[in-house]
């Protein structure tokens, strides 16, 4: 409990049935037409108020608008983890025991306490698809190659007090939040505060749906956040989106979000919280809001909040929240000036207005979520892509493993031991360029949404009763976020048709929109070989980045369930599904995509009648326990974990090996090299990838020397450093402009001039002491937040990055690995300063500083042929955590060296 209370806040009032204490935002003069979002951040600051971290000039700072762009410290009420990035945070904690023993500390000082849930959603393959057994043999699959992670996940779970686990098979983490987990409003300890929270996932933003204020950050920030550390954060302008008018029949929730990525793209947003408002705001579904509200990232602002009303608390009802807790949310939202109220005028820093009536039907892609195509465009705008890939393929192999069109080659060894679609499919006919190789109805931010999920099911039920089928060479899967939709999918009778084309359940988590969308059938493998074809996804997901989706699948599409369906049943991008039939039925007569949709009052009278709250009450009634195979998996160990050395998946992380009591001293960056040149837009999918890992890659053949036949994926072998750090800028995508002719994970190694893979340069660096940099372009890390494409970054050796910008949480990311970012002054960049990145480069003006406070500018000298030059740089520390994180060399050893000093709060 914080002693100081400058503003006279704390006060006790009725909710429910019980008193609380709450921090009354009316004691603050000016509260009122504080933005929703920053109402709640003021909240956070008066009941974390202690005169150091938080101060009285900080909320007055706040409330006048004068601190917009300073920091602040945000305390979460909660943490919120996934197990590719779950096992990594769990690695960490628990060597931090180590070391804090190691330092003469107690080990079990290290447990978090803040709650902290970790939901498994991101493991299960879609190895299987197209047969009632996919999902049976998808688990098992499952099991069988993460029974070391999941063992150390129970472990987690019975170590740490504060943490609870969401087993395997239930569904995808931001659904199972929106559903189940969020409260809007939290009674804790005999007080009443709003939900908050940190992910380390980008979509935790999806609960912004719902009124609650949610982002994502990295996980080793997520660790020190759990450990009772305030995310430092630049307090954000905030942008009011205005909603009017309302969307015509036939436009979905998915068009809508797809024109928001684009136009809050071109406005620019990174940094900044986006609020939704205006006479429409009211009428929006919270399941549309959700769905808006989970593609924040891909706006690029922090969040995307809706604010608290009648709309909210309806939902809450429908999803069989307790109508004792319902009447708490309200009662504390009118009380504290958090419900919606058209009628006060809030102060904005900026306002875009979207008039509903304007949005069409829409794709995205085939490389970013922000390039809509509106669906009469789209296909002249997959043959224009379609003609530049063909273009920008390099005349001969880029080497042994990559063809022409940038796939990779597999030794049989590597083929899955099953069929993976139904069988007789044999040698497609009609497979050409553009065909749709994949069709996925996935991702929390549609399958959350049950409009769309129907309307995929209505759709699919129209097409049987047509006669159609879906083409051979499709592949397609369903992957609900949560039980409910199976329950509900299946009430409705919707489940038959969607199954009769081959939509049949495969797993219960993120799956293709995370990568794991399994191999290509062999015959349809072997002829995009064999005649190099250029094939396509579509997939009802968020994202569609370069190399994400499959290795074999250069263009993605984001689309509506519905449409995902359509495609499958064309077969093709290279029609226009306005206009051309979208097949043929029994008869010969032309089925138009006009035939098939279904009316929003079809798709409406489904939902009412089909859903209830019982579904939610009864699917999350015991959400913790698991199946049976999560209970039988053992969970041994003490306080410290037993780590097997031999492991392939779980291993004890180096970040804090060698610790000292205290950090060393600042040094300038001299003699280093560049290990990479990248362009705009590089995501942490480059830096990082989730999806398969390739045979012959330095992680594919690490693994084999070991004996391992199934490589999986690189999201599930996140627990091993040794894999994630020759996973490094492996995308095979990656263009690195030391070497131009190539693509995929290479590099020109300055210290002999010989091209390498990036492990192995940065293994060649590392023997002679040499410091590394990378130099990148414009939305350097836009993407998932992926904390691993931080810590490959500092396990290669890379002391800095210099970028015209950097995306907010991988630059945060970077600070907290110790990598220093640099930010090009405006207008200078890699080709107006004529870098090609084989220079020498100094990083000068670091030496003797304290570390406690950073210059706003240091001195790049550059060295080539003799000839040197100079030009200053932006350091891209934006609070004084970040500056004593980067001191320390991340934060993971500043937190272990404040728990040793028996603190627990930045210095």
């Amino acid at each position: 409990m914080h002693p100081l209370d400058s503003f006279g806040a704390r006060r006790t009032t009725t909710l429910g049935t019980a008193s609380s204490e709450i921090w009354a935002l009316d004691a603050v003069p000016g509260a009122r037409e504080l933005p929703f979002s920053l109402k709640i951040v003021l909240e956070n600051l008066l009941r974390h108020e202690d005169g150091t971290a938080v101060t009285a000039e900080a909320i007055h700072r706040l409330v006048s608008g004068a601190g917009t762009g300073e920091a602040v410290a945000f305390a979460p009420s909660r943490v919120f983890l996934h197990d590719t990035n779950g096992v990594p945070v769990l690695a960490d904690l628990a060597a931090m025991r180590e070391a804090v023993r190691d330092l003469g500390g107690d080990p079990a000082a290290v447990d978090p306490v803040v709650p902290a849930e970790l939901t498994v959603d991101h493991s299960v393959v879609t190895d299987v698809f197209g047969r009632p057994d996919a999902i049976a043999v998808n688990v098992a699959r499952e099991y069988e190659r993460n029974d070391e992670r999941y063992r150390f996940l129970k472990w987690g779970q019975r170590q740490f007090e504060h943490l609870a686990v969401v087993p395997p098979g239930t569904g995808i983490m931001h659904q199972i939040n929106l559903e189940f987990l969020a409260d809007v409003v939290v009674r804790r300890d005999g007080r009443a505060f709003p939900d908050t929270l940190v992910g380390t996932d980008s979509h935790t933003t999806m609960v912004n749906g719902l009124g609650v204020l949610a982002w994502g950050v990295g996980g080793i920030e997520a660790e020190a956040a759990m450990l009772g550390l305030p995310v430092s954060t630049l307090l954000p302008p905030v942008l009011g989106l205005e909603l009017t008018g309302e969307l015509r029949p036939g436009v979905t929730a998915t068009d809508l979000v797809l024109t928001l990525a684009e136009v809050l793209r071109a406005r620019g947003v990174v940094g900044s919280f986006v609020e939704f408002t205006g006479p429409s705001v009211g009428a929006v579904p919270l399941a549309d809001r959700a769905t808006l509200a989970n593609m924040s990232p891909e706006f690029g602002s922090t969040c995307a909040v809706f604010p608290i009303d009648q709309v909210t608390l309806d939902y809450l009802r429908f999803t069989g929240r307790d109508e004792e807790h319902v009447a708490v949310v309200e009662q504390y939202a009118k009380a504290q000036g958090l419900w919606h109220d058209p009628a006060v005028r809030l102060r904005f820093d900026d306002t875009v207005r979207l008039d509903l009536s304007t949005v069409e039907p829409s794709l995205a892609g085939p490389r970013r979520p922000q390039d809509r195509i509106p669906l009469a465009s789209a296909r002249s705008r997959f043959q224009a892509a379609l003609a530049e890939l063909l273009a920008d393929r390099p005349p001969s192999p880029v080497d042994d493993r990559v063809d022409e069109a940038g796939r990779e080659s597999f030794p049989a060894s590597d083929a899955p031991a099953l069929p993976v679609g139904p069988s007789g499919v044999g040698v497609p006919r009609g497979l050409e360029h553009g065909a749709v190789a994949i069709a996925a109805i996935t991702s929390c931010t549609n399958t959350s949404n049950p409009s769309v999920m129907v309307a995929a099911g209505l759709l699919a039920r129209n097409a049987v009763a047509a006669g159609l089928t879906t083409r051979s060479w499709v592949k397609t899967s369903l992957a609900p976020g949560s039980k409910v939709v199976t329950d509900y999918l299946a009430r409705s009778g919707l489940d038959g048709p969607l199954e009769q084309l081959g939509f049949h359940t495969v797993g219960y988590g993120c799956m293709t929109c995370i990568g794991n969308s399994g191999p290509l059938t062999a015959e349809v493998s072997a002829e995009i070989a064999e005649r190099d074809l250029v094939v396509a996804a579509v997939l009802s997901g968020n994202r569609n980045f370069d190399g994400r989706i499959n290795n074999d699948v250069p263009l993605n599409y984001l689309a509506s369930p519905p449409l995902v369906v359509a495609y499958a049943l064309a077969g093709s991008m290279d029609v226009d599904l306005l206009h051309d039939p979208i097949g043929t039925g029994p008869t010969g007569d032309p089925v138009f995509l006009a035939d098939l949709w279904p009316g929003d009052a079809e798709i409406a009278a489904v939902v009412r009648s089909d859903l209830d709250p019982a579904m939610f009450s009864e699917r999350y009634a015991d959400v913790f326990a698991g199946e049976e195979r999560w209970a039988r998996l053992p969970a041994g160990g003490g306080a410290t974990f037993d780590w097997d050395p031999g492991s392939t998946y779980v291993r004890r992380p180096p970040f804090l090996d060698g610790l000292t009591p205290g950090p060393g001293e600042v040094h300038d960056i001299t003699g280093a090299r560049v290990l990479a040149v990248l362009g705009d837009s590089v995501t942490t999918d480059h830096i990082c990838p989730a999806g398969r890992i390739p045979v012959d890659s330095p992680a594919g053949e690490f693994l084999r020397e070991r004996g391992e036949t199934d490589l999986s994926t690189y999201a599930s072998r996140r627990g091993n450093h040794e894999v994630m750090l020759r996973g490094a800028f492996a995308n095979q995508r990656l263009r690195n402009g030391l070497v131009p002719g190539r693509r995929g994970g290479w590099t020109l190694d300055h210290l002999d001039g010989v091209e390498r893979t990036i492990h192995d340069a940065a293994e060649h660096y590392r023997g002679t002491g040499t410091p590394l940099l990378l130099l990148a372009g414009t939305e350097y890390g836009t993407g998932s937040s992926r904390d691993w494409a931080a810590k490959g970054t500092a396990l290669l050796g890379v002391r800095a990055v210099l970028a015209e910008g950097f995306e907010r949480i991988h630059r945060s990311n970077l600070i907290g690995m110790g990598v220093l970012p640099l930010q090009f002054l405006h207008g200078d960049g890699v080709a107006a300063l004529g870098l090609t990145g084989r220079e020498s480069y100094d990083v000068e003006g670091l030496q003797g500083l304290d570390g406690d406070s950073w210059p706003e500018r240091v001195t790049v000298r550059v060295e080539a042929e003799g000839v040197s030059r100079s030009f200053e740089v932006r350091v891209r520390l934006d609070t004084a955590s970040e500056a004593t994180y980067l001191r320390h060399g991340g934060i993971l050893p500043f937190v272990a060296r404040s728990l040793v000093r028996g603190r627990g709060t930045p210095e």
